[in-house]
């Protein structure tokens, strides 16, 4: 047989031939992947905020590294099953809005640990877990700063004395700025940001003053980026 007979078998049997993985091996890759991906679902759910989890989520990344792999395992098989499944998967497109940015992260570590599963390299699979985990939560343990509260004032404009105002702020925060002043209809609101620990003194302090009608101090969980 001439080396250009070889070739020619050999593409064919690249293009339509079946897959040489026995299916002993096929069986140990799909269960290796859902194992990562029941792995995932766990971090995901200790790790994610009580306010961004969704459940519907979590499902669907543990499920992709058995898809994922069970796609790799047909493209290995031959030249057309590949061409194909680049042709279907690159027309797909998913319009569903992630609420937290941290979410696209799992999202790749879920395709990223199919596809490294299907090829067969268990152990990187494996490491990539176990890292992603140490590092998502030794992350997670750093403290950031709290954001400043906001202040917002209420009040007759011609009642209002800011010089009276601002000294009580003053004596019971670190840090004041004022955000937004509006007037309306003879009414005035201001918005202050403000740090403090003493924050029912200081509101005290604001309604004995008599100068506002409505005071409100909003906090949020948001961090404060230096």
């Amino acid at each position: 047989m001439s080396v250009k007979d070889v070739i020619k078998n050999s593409v064919y049997e690249s293009l339509g031939g079946g897959t040489t993985m026995s299916a002993q091996t096929v069986i140990l890759i799909l269960v290796i992947a859902c194992l990562v991906g029941v792995y995932i679902f766990f971090v995901y759910k200790l790790s994610s905020k009580t306010a961004f989890y969704s459940k519907d989520l979590n499902i669907t990344m543990a499920g992709m590294p058995v898809i994922v792999a069970a796609i790799m395992i047909a493209m290995q098989s031959n030249l057309l099953v590949s061409l194909g499944m680049v042709g279907a998967l690159s027309i797909v497109r998913f319009r569903n809005a992630l609420k937290n940015p941290l979410d696209l992260l799992y999202l790749f570590w879920a395709i990223s640990a199919g596809i490294i599963v299907g090829v067969g390299l268990y152990v990187l699979a494996l490491v990539l877990s176990f890292i992603m985990t140490v590092l998502l939560f030794l992350i997670d343990k750093i403290p950031g700063a709290k954001a400043p509260d906001l202040l917002m004032l209420r009040g007759i404009h011609e009642k209002i004395n800011y010089d009276s105002l601002y000294d009580a702020i003053g004596g019971h925060c670190k840090y004041y700025k004022e955000k937004a002043r509006s007037t309306k209809n003879s009414e005035t609101e201001l918005i202050i940001e403000i740090r403090t620990k003493e924050k029912d003194l200081l509101l005290q302090e604001l309604n004995d003053t008599g100068f506002f009608t409505q005071i409100n101090c909003i906090s949020h969980d948001g961090e404060f980026r230096i």
